[in-house]
């Protein structure tokens, strides 16, 4: 089985804590969806005829392409790949795009699940974060894309935002839970470099919240979303039981993906490559036949770092076992070595052959990550 991921890179605002790329050159979006059609058809044996399971629009902001760019989109996937065996197809958007319009006319595609981007019910915060939408316009977005027919619904959340209190992620945690929807994804603002936010945080214009009151967030959300009956399956991420995300746990578990478009990877099971981040020059580069790309190949070390932050961070943990078949005796060894002091302190469990974070284990997750790590 395998994934296809494709970046739409179009924006109509960027928001100012969001590292990944896009662009508000709209006027380049036909030629972007024919260099992205081409690009699928080009690299038809990339996946080496492994089934499709999941395809992903990701972004950017995929939900600013109208339903024709996506029929042609699919026609592509259909006569490249197939999608008989495709279990779940995903679009990510924006509250503000989902008008009973719009959503009607995505009800001909083969979408079967949409993820949307909230990120707060706080009008305040929402003003800080530049974010399109206010607090109603997200809640009446879930409720349109209900009615129309959509019933595996994601909703994104961020919590640690400057200025926020308990009673403010109280608040939003109770309104997605009110929501009913299928899947929850959770993040902590991260500062990331080059960012607007980060600028206003080096220019004291906002203040990053205290480490205690990110823990108490971080409870908070854990507490509240299994009270409500979703299973905290990922770190950052809680579903219905059997709605986990299907195409982002094959990430996690090593499973080949293709990504196309403008800064996407790829993973084939050996090497990895990416396009360049660069919607001109991607568009420009597909239209000469020679599209630049990046390709690496990364070596048992590297690949077995990778197996452990990955793994690890899922409810399903690792496979010592699996890490023995992929890297052989040695790094089973080391790994149950690394891991021993945190199981004395029931940080990790070990029960037959997989090895887990405990819930004390992942207030501490990155240093527990880091020490089963194999530095040479």
């Amino acid at each position: 089985m395998a994934g296809i991921y494709i970046h739409v890179p179009f924006c109509k605002t960027k928001c100012i804590y969001c590292d990944f790329y896009s662009s508000t050159r709209r006027e380049l979006q036909s030629r972007y969806v024919r260099s992205l059609c081409r690009e699928l058809a080009e690299r038809k044996d990339y996946l080496k005829r492994e089934a499709v399971r999941t395809v992903y629009f990701g972004g950017g902001t995929p939900s600013l392409l109208p339903a024709e760019d996506f029929h042609r989109i699919f026609d592509v996937i259909e006569q490249n790949y197939g999608l008989t065996y495709t279990e779940e197809i995903t679009l990510e958007a924006n509250p503000d795009d989902l008008t009973e319009d719009y959503l009607q006319s995505l009800r001909n595609l083969p979408l079967n699940r949409i993820s949307i981007g909230i990120q707060t019910f706080n009008n305040e915060l929402l003003r800080l974060l530049r974010r399109r939408h206010d607090a109603r316009q997200a809640i009446e977005a879930v409720d349109r894309c209900r009615r129309a027919g959509f019933d595996n619904i994601s909703i994104d959340l961020m919590y640690g935002l400057p200025g926020e209190t308990d009673a403010d992620w109280e608040k939003d945690l109770q309104q997605a839970i009110s929501l009913g929807v299928e899947h929850i994804s959770a993040y902590h603002l991260t500062y990331e470099e080059q960012t607007p936010i980060h600028r206003m945080l080096q220019q004291k214009q906002v203040t990053a919240v205290e480490e205690e009151s990110s823990l108490r967030f971080f409870t908070v959300l854990m507490d509240s979303l299994t009270d409500a009956g979703y299973e905290h399956y990922e770190i950052s991420n809680f579903c219905k039981p059997g709605r986990h995300s299907r195409h982002n746990s094959s990430y996690w578990q090593s499973i080949p993906y293709l990504g196309c478009g403008p800064s996407a990877h790829s993973f084939d099971g050996e090497s990895r490559s990416w396009n360049t981040s660069s919607l001109t020059r991607y568009v420009t580069s597909v239209e000469r036949g020679m599209r630049l790309h990046e390709t690496e190949l990364p070596d048992k070390t590297t690949r077995y770092n990778e197996f452990i932050i990955t793994g690890l961070r899922t409810s399903l943990g690792i496979s010592v076992d699996e890490v023995e078949l992929r890297f052989g005796s040695g790094f089973r060894t080391y790994c149950l070595e690394q891991a021993e002091p945190y199981l004395r302190t029931e940080h990790l469990s070990l029960s037959g052959n997989r090895l887990r974070l405990t819930r004390k284990g992942i207030f501490v997750s990155d240093g527990i990550m880091s020490d089963l790590l194999y530095v040479e």
